[in-house]
């Protein structure tokens, strides 16, 4: 039996102590959910939500004259109604006044009321009630160590690490008390999950960062009797695990930076290894109990928590569910008046019902995705590692690229981990040199992706055929004999290696007019000529190139580069913009991407010659042309490749966007992602006149035809009215809304 009615959830902030200034906090009726608690729970049903995280506030419920549960009554009938569970949290961090954690009633007190409330709630459950006695015991410890919260002791160390054991007392007290009420009840114990990175590789350093880092798990090796087994820990108390998670639980030692997600800081860890970290230590079932983000990212988070989840899943970790915290967005509690932007629902401050709730579009957006999509890799994946057992199981799909994955994040990347629901994807790169012998090695950069490197000691570049006696025997090994796999090429250089398989579909997906490019390989052209000879399906990545090579195979079809909305539109808060930039005067113009021989470099130089006060940005690699041909001026700067995460923040802080391509044989067929990521942002555009930007898009992307007009077009962007710029807005987002990397993708799958 399932623990959770559904494995999305939604929690409200429930927060019942006194803040900073000693003012006793209620959040449930700051927020108005109390009141609207009917409502809100219908509300979320219709996005496929049914179960919830509700909190009782100890300091609430407790009078002089006994437990008052008519708020937890009320919500028990509203969840009947709607058809809604609800799991408890006891203490969210409150106490009644006339006690102190550190009381010798502190913990029979909290007993008896658990106790008392487990009986009240008994017979209106059938299946068996989640209780969590103390949310957050490390975090409410550290609060009381630092005077965040008060209480009867001084702030220091000492009091944090008593506080602790006292809650732990508590938290096993409670265990015993809601056990005898219920014996059905399951107990959920949330911290925050963390990591920590040494600001140096001093051996102090090390030490210091693994010992925080460690104190993570101080709670739930206290409750399990790992540590300190006199407070009274067994393990039948550590019952259910939950596991907060949000954008900043991840830092430097010492200095507490924080490692920014929305930044991509290469620091960080992967949440699908910390979430298989804690559960190879306990195996236990765990709840993502907390997750979200603020403002504009709160839709790109969830995205992207659904493909750890996928992948942490695929690990073997026992996930029950991800819960959605806070529902309704919750204010500060140290400022009631300084809201978070952090719920699925946000109220209407200004307006006439300022506790109305209005839904954030991109969030709920992003999450009836992340439910789709980790739907279909639960529903498709629960037997991957009995595939030969299974009725269905999942056809694998060998894939060649000449880039490489962790390269620019762009069209093989958004597509293949979006086709990673149907097939078991094997992405495999150009050979590297190394040492003898030959030999793959394997990473999992997302959910069934798997990125082989092939190692030969050839200094030869690309599937070079003097490559291919290593590969062949290579790739062999990893091929299953009855195998009727499909196999998709980025590049026709790789084609011999089409005979390792017996493949079911072979696609050819032409990105890019390679024969174009300098330094092509001289056969290019003919072992192009056989892949279309050979393939089954032939997709093109514009217009452009599918009129080159329409007439070449019979089944080719035209699917051009789209667009992941969500992510962009990020840059919709301008105030979000990155670091790197923030001292750059405006206007600023940038330009995203790979910096190569398609560049115009003259153009470059022209535009920041034609006005010095303008500052010209150049995000993105320089790659297969020298860094010293870079135009330099002092308003031109080169912030070199930075990760795909972190594009938007650049695109927030920018008032025009620029694609200064050069028009000669290598951009004769490009069809650029970046003009709708652009459009995503809904920023002005200037391109030079690239075939594939100026057919469809000429009408909301200024052209310019020579040097001279590009910098014109800048100006004309720049001077913009606000009646034509929303004019122009409308348009790009009709565009962006016509279409979809999903779209693309799903498309291609069919």
């Amino acid at each position: 039996m399932p623990i959770f009615d559904s494995f999305w959830q939604a929690g409200y902030e429930g927060a019942d102590h006194r803040n900073g200034q000693g003012m006793p906090l209620s959040m449930n009726d700051v927020t108005g959910h109390n009141a609207r608690v009917l409502s809100d729970y219908i509300s979320l049903k219709k996005l496929n939500i049914s179960t919830v995280r509700e909190s009782v506030g100890w300091r609430l419920v407790e009078t002089a004259h006994g437990y008052d549960f008519s708020s937890v009554a009320e919500k028990m009938q509203a969840a009947n109604e709607a058809g809604i569970q609800i799991c408890w949290t006891i203490c969210h961090y409150g106490w009644p006044d006339d006690t102190d954690i550190f009381s010798p009633d502190f913990v029979p007190r909290f007993a008896r009321l658990c106790g008392a409330l487990a009986h009240f709630l008994a017979p209106r459950y059938v299946s068996s009630p989640v209780y969590s006695p103390v949310n957050e015991i490390s975090f409410t410890s550290w609060a009381l160590s630092v005077g965040f919260f008060r209480c009867s002791a001084p702030p220091g160390i000492a009091t944090g690490e008593e506080s602790k054991r006292q809650l732990i007392r508590a938290t096993i007290a409670a265990c015993e008390a809601i056990w005898a009420a219920d014996p059905r009840a399951r107990v959920l114990h949330c911290d925050p999950i963390i990591h920590l990175t040494a600001p140096d590789q001093s051996p102090e350093s090390l030490a210091a960062t693994a010992g925080h880092y460690n104190s993570q798990y101080q709670t739930w090796d206290m409750l399990s009797g790992r540590t300190e087994p006199e407070l009274g820990g067994a393990p039948r108390y550590l019952d259910l695990i939950g596991a907060n998670y949000y954008h900043d639980n991840q830092w430097e030692s010492g200095s507490n930076a924080r490692l920014w997600w929305h930044l991509g800081d290469p620091r960080r860890v992967r949440l699908s290894q910390m979430l298989e970290t804690l559960y190879r230590r306990y195996e236990r079932p765990i709840l993502l109990a907390e997750t979200s983000h603020v403002g504009s990212g709160r839709g790109a988070w969830i995205s992207q928590i659904a493909a750890e989840v996928a992948q942490a899943q695929l690990a073997g970790v026992e996930l029950q569910g991800v819960c959605l915290y806070p529902a309704i967005d919750r204010p500060d509690w140290e400022d009631l008046s300084r809201w978070h932007r952090s719920g699925l629902w946000e109220l209407d401050h200004q307006g006439t019902d300022p506790l109305a709730r209005i839904l954030d579009p991109v969030y709920a957006a992003a999450l009836q995705k992340a439910q789709h999509t980790l739907g279909l890799f639960q529903s498709r994946l629960c037997d991957l590692n009995d595939a030969k057992n299974s009725s269905d199981p999942m056809k694998k799909l060998y894939i060649f690229s000449h880039l490489r994955w962790d390269f620019v994040f762009q069209r093989p990347q958004h597509l293949l981990t979006r086709l990673a629901k149907h097939y078991q994807i094997y992405f495999i790169e150009e050979p590297t040199f190394a040492p003898p012998p030959a030999n793959l090695s394997m990473t999992h950069p997302a959910p069934n992706v798997t990125v082989i490197k092939p190692h030969t000691p050839l200094q030869v570049h690309g599937f070079h055929d003097s490559q291919i006696a290593y590969l062949q025997p290579l790739l062999a090994d990893i091929v299953d004999e009855n195998e009727a796999p499909l196999v998709w090429f980025y590049t026709p250089m790789a084609l011999p290696l089409l005979a390792v398989f017996n493949p079911s579909l072979v696609i050819y997906d032409c990105m890019d007019e390679l024969a174009a490019f300098e330094n092509a390989p001289r056969q290019l052209l003919q072992r192009e000529s056989a892949l279309l000879n050979r393939a089954d399906i032939v997709f093109t990545g514009g217009p452009s190139l599918y009129a080159a090579k329409s007439g070449r195979h019979e089944n080719i079809h035209c699917f051009t580069s789209s667009v992941d909305a969500i992510h962009f539109e990020q840059a919709l808060d301008r105030n979000n913009y990155h670091p790197l930039i923030q001292d750059l005067p405006h206007p600023r113009l940038g330009y995203c991407g790979v910096i190569d021989e398609r560049m115009d470099l003259d153009l470059v130089a022209a535009i920041a010659d034609a006005h010095p006060e303008w500052q010209v940005i150049m995000v993105g690699p320089v790659v297969k042309i020298d860094p010293a041909t870079l135009p330099q001026r002092p308003n031109i700067h080169y912030l070199g490749m930075q990760p795909y995460q972190a594009l938007p923040q650049f695109l927030a802080g920018w008032d025009v966007c620029l694609m200064p391509f050069a028009l000669n044989a290598s951009t004769r067929y490009i069809s650029p992602t970046k003009v709708l990521e652009y459009m995503a942002a809904l920023l002005p555009v200037v391109s030079t006149a690239i075939t594939d930007v100026v057919e469809p898009y000429k009408h909301v992307v200024a052209i310019g035809y020579d040097r001279a007009g590009f910098v014109r077009a800048c100006e004309k962007m720049l001077a913009l009215t606000p009646e034509a710029r929303q004019t122009m807005q409308r348009e790009m987002k009709r565009i962006v809304d016509s279409t979809s990397w999903d779209v693309t993708a799903q498309a291609m799958h069919g």
